[in-house]
């Protein structure tokens, strides 16, 4: 932990809890008692935070001095990568949202998101216009249809729907059980229970045509059947895996793909040759075999060999496009 983090962390600490001991400082700061008399000295002196040594209740507080103390707020701290990511990914989520949807609940949340982004020596604005969150791709449900999903959802009724679905270029009428939503790849999705079909199934909001919510009470599937049929799939496709892929990518491509997860239950190997060797489970190939694509010829597929094969035709049917 480093200075920076240590001042914030002593800041935190005293303003949750009130009042704490040198000794409980140490423990939470794992410093030297040096160490933690200097960050003190520092609050003090150079952060103007009124922290004060109660002698009758032993301990460290900010005093009152007759009025409630203010948070003190601390110039030049920022955040991670992944922390100002989430923030601001949270913020942006926040302004798709319609309007209709818990809006009362999400202004005071947009305003605290704000707050803290403005925590740091840097306006809410100048950081919107210094730091940007790029988003491709990203296809957006109708507003009422959005809305009304998600009353049935949250209140726990049945849902029938009009469906268009891409893939096979069909309409149809479903009614759905919903269980939760999930916003993947700039895209929003309804995981649900598909009385039709009597089974887990994934929906695309932007393919929803009708939405009516119905008085049926919604069946209730249990988390851990969610995560089993869903979490084995690959990307937005559930169910429970079929088969293991396996890929290798040469050492120049494998610079960036040992960075990345391409599923929760995936598995990797560095060959000697510096290749990258990544292994886990899919229920459907269709968004794999997108993925693999992009890689174009840094990119193998070992097994199994359905999959092989479909790449293979794949690439001989785009190579003959340019022939």
């Amino acid at each position: 932990m480093n200075k920076t983090e240590r001042i914030f962390k002593i800041e935190q600490l005293i303003s949750a809890r009130r009042l704490l001991s040198f000794q409980q400082l140490l423990d939470e700061t794992e410093v030297s008692p040096a160490t933690l008399k200097r960050d003190l000295e520092y609050l003090r002196s150079r952060m103007k935070a009124p922290i004060v040594y109660d002698r009758d209740a032993n301990g460290y507080c900010f005093s009152s001095e007759g009025r409630a103390v203010e948070r003190v707020e601390f110039p030049g701290l920022w955040f991670n990568a992944s922390e100002a990511a989430a923030l601001l990914t949270m913020e942006h989520l926040l302004e798709e949202l319609q309007p209709g949807l818990l809006k009362r609940h999400i202004e005071p949340l947009k305003e605290r998101l704000k707050a803290l982004l403005e925590s740091t020596d840097h306006s809410h604005d100048e950081i919107q216009r210094r730091v940007r969150i790029l988003h491709q791709g990203r296809r957006a449900p109708l507003n009422k249809f959005f809305e009304t999903i998600a009353n049935a959802l949250l209140n726990r009724r049945q849902i029938g729907i009009g469906y268009y679905a891409r893939g096979s270029n069909s309409s149809s009428e479903r009614v759905l059980s919903p269980q939760r939503l999930v916003c993947y790849r700039e895209s929003w999705y309804l995981d649900a229970w598909c009385h039709l079909r009597e089974d887990l199934r994934s929906f695309a909001l932007d393919g929803v045509r009708e939405a009516v919510i119905l008085e049926s009470p919604a069946k209730e599937i249990p988390e851990r059947r969610l995560d089993e049929v869903l979490a084995d799939g690959y990307g937005i496709f559930s169910g429970r895996a079929k088969a293991r892929a396996k890929l290798r990518f040469t050492p120049e491509r494998a610079r960036w793909v040992a960075a990345e997860q391409w599923h929760p239950k995936q598995r990797a190997t560095v060959a000697r040759d510096g290749s990258y060797v990544l292994e886990f489970p899919y229920a459907d190939d269709r968004e794999l075999i997108g993925d693999i694509l992009r890689h174009g010829t840094e990119v193998e597929v070992l097994a199994p060999k359905e999959l092989r094969q479909r790449v293979r035709d794949q690439l001989t049917a785009a190579a003959a496009r340019y022939a």
